[in-house]
């Protein structure tokens, strides 16, 4: 039985532009960063370095070359914050491309855009 989600693997034009984006701008932290020596680096990211999920960068055209059957399209991922007005002014504060905040059945919800311009949720979720 699967008893919860470990990591999410995002696949990245640039790592190093994904890294700062996600530190810098969204507020993670970096948990883990590898490198096997022969080229493959992975980062692994997360809102907290106590979070059980976390995502993990790789580099989208090694992948694509290693394992040319995946599917290396963004995944459709919703973040929860118990601020989110809060967290919706500091991405605009730090010019994160956000859409409009709406509400939905489950709360209010905005979408985001990383630097390679994936789009992202957040919803308003207390605990």
């Amino acid at each position: 039985m699967i008893n919860k989600v470990g990591q999410i693997m995002l696949y990245v034009n640039n790592q190093d532009e994904a890294v700062r984006f996600w530190t810098e701008k969204v507020g993670f932290s970096v948990i883990t960063e590898n490198d096997n020596g022969q080229g493959m680096k992975w980062i692994e990211i997360a809102p907290t370095k106590e979070a059980e999920t976390s995502i993990v960068l790789h580099n989208k055209e090694l992948i694509a070359k290693m394992q040319p059957e995946l599917n290396l399209g963004t995944p459709s991922i919703m973040f929860f914050s118990e601020n989110l007005d809060q967290v919706y002014q500091d991405f605009k504060d730090k010019n994160i491309t956000v859409g409009d905040m709406v509400t939905m059945p489950g709360g209010k919800v905005f979408n985001f855009a990383d630097q390679e311009n994936n789009y992202f949720a957040v919803m308003e979720k207390m605990q």
